[in-house]
Order: C-alpha cells, then structure tokens, then sequence
C-alpha cells in the first residue's frame, strides 16, 4: 500500500475543515431564523384574546375578555356583599371552588425565598415547584398546581379581598396566569428597571400586559370597596400591611 502522501493528506483535512464551517454555519443559520421569527411575530393569542400585528397597525379581539371581565367584576361584587368580606368565608369560597387552601407558619418568609407573595400562587416549575409542593404536602413534583398560601392567623380583609379577586379571575379562565405569562411579570415586578423588555416576543409582552392587567384591577376594586366602607383613609397601607396578608 502506497503511504498517504502530503498533498492528498492537506486535501482531506481541508475538505474535512469545510465541512464543519458549513455545519457550524448552518447550525447557526438557523439558530438566528428561530431568533428572528421568534421576535417577528404577527399574531398572539390567549385564551380569551387575540392580538394582530399587520402594517404597522395592532389590532387586539378583546371582546371575549371584556366579557369575562365584566361577569368577575359583578360576581365578586354579589360575594364580598353576602360575605361581608370576611375573610375566612371567602376562603371557604376558594376551598370549595376546587383551590387548596394552605395556612403555613412564616408563609410570608417561605414565599418571600421563591419572590411570592401569600394569596394566589400560580402554577411554578423547577425547584420552585418541588420547594412549595414539599412545604403544602403537595407531593414531590416538579410541576405545581395554583393553591392559596397564608400565614397562620387572622387575615387582613383588604389584603385578602385583593387577593381573592384575583383568584376569581384566575378561576374564571382570564388571561395573564399562565405560567409565562406570570413569570415575566415577577420578573419585571421585582426588577429595579424595565431594562431587556424590549427583547420581549409578542406572546410575552402580550402575557405581561394580561397580568398587570389582572393585577390592577384586583387593585382598582379592592380600593374602591374600602372607599366605600372606610372612606379613603390608609386603604393603600391597609391592602399592603406591609407586604402581608396578616392583621
């Protein structure tokens, strides 16, 4: 057998070389076109909504949404009114609808280490999600189920109206808690600037748009009841109490 002479050995290596710049090439080609589509979409749509980007122009179908809105708005209403906003049969309201209700000692500091709050804690992934499913005895997965988390105690009615409103539209299939939709909202929730919100696609500023959304007018209705019951003196403090759900 003849050796392998110089030439033909600088040949193959050079054919080989090309061959992984094409491949590295083309693996890169379409790593940006997943990029570029990703942040060139046309359309987003939840469960309730539909937004169309076309000509410069955004169209949004909300009427569905409006609808639902509405129907939270006027139940929530009907509930607090035969409850009283007491707390506690507000909560009896969630047991029964389906939620686990999870009262915990220092809830507020185990839900503080995931960047929660107690009330409403949608679905969570990853560690977050064993985390809280082992504290609630919610099994061993990955994956939770939204449940209700409080501290031990009495509950704050303005807090836990806030809250609870939310759950509602939650319950009644409003946009804006899906896991996503959720997480870019913490994020940007705790964040000290709105920096990297420009690289957002579609879907999740639409995502986030539904959950400020969601959030303000759990806000908006919690005030505007303690208005009419206290007038407006301290409802903001009132709500916060400094961060808690506690009295």
């Amino acid at each position: 057998m003849k050796p392998f002479c110089r030439k033909c050995y600088i040949l193959f290596s050079m054919n080989i070389f090309k061959k992984i710049i094409y491949f590295l090439l083309k693996t890169q080609e379409k790593q940006l076109s997943s990029r570029l589509d990703k942040h060139l979409q046309t359309s987003s749509a939840n469960k309730t909504s539909k937004t169309i980007l076309a000509s410069n122009v955004t169209v949004t179908l909300t009427s569905e949404t409006e609808k639902n809105k509405e129907l939270v708005l006027n139940t929530v209403k009907e509930i607090v009114s035969s409850t009283k906003n007491n707390p506690d049969l507000l909560i009896e309201y969630i047991k029964t609808h389906g939620t686990k209700v999870v009262k915990l000692p220092n809830a507020d500091k185990i839900l503080a280490f995931i960047s929660e709050e107690e009330g409403l804690v949608c679905e969570l992934r990853g560690w977050k999600a064993f985390y809280i499913n082992v504290l609630t005895d919610s099994g061993f997965a990955f994956k939770s189920k939204p449940m209700f988390i409080l501290r031990d105690g009495g509950i704050d009615p303005y807090y836990m109206l806030h809250q609870f409103y939310k759950w509602f539209s939650f319950y009644k299939g409003l946009p804006g808690f899906e896991y996503e939709a959720q997480q870019t909202f913490k994020r940007f929730l705790n964040a000290k600037d709105s920096k990297g919100i420009e690289n957002l696609t579609l879907s999740e500023m639409t995502g986030l748009k539904e959950a400020i959304a969601r959030d303000n007018e759990a806000t908006d209705f919690t005030i505007n009841y303690a208005k009419s019951i206290d007038g407006s003196k301290n409802v903001l403090d009132k709500m916060k109490n400094d961060g808690g759900a506690n009295i």
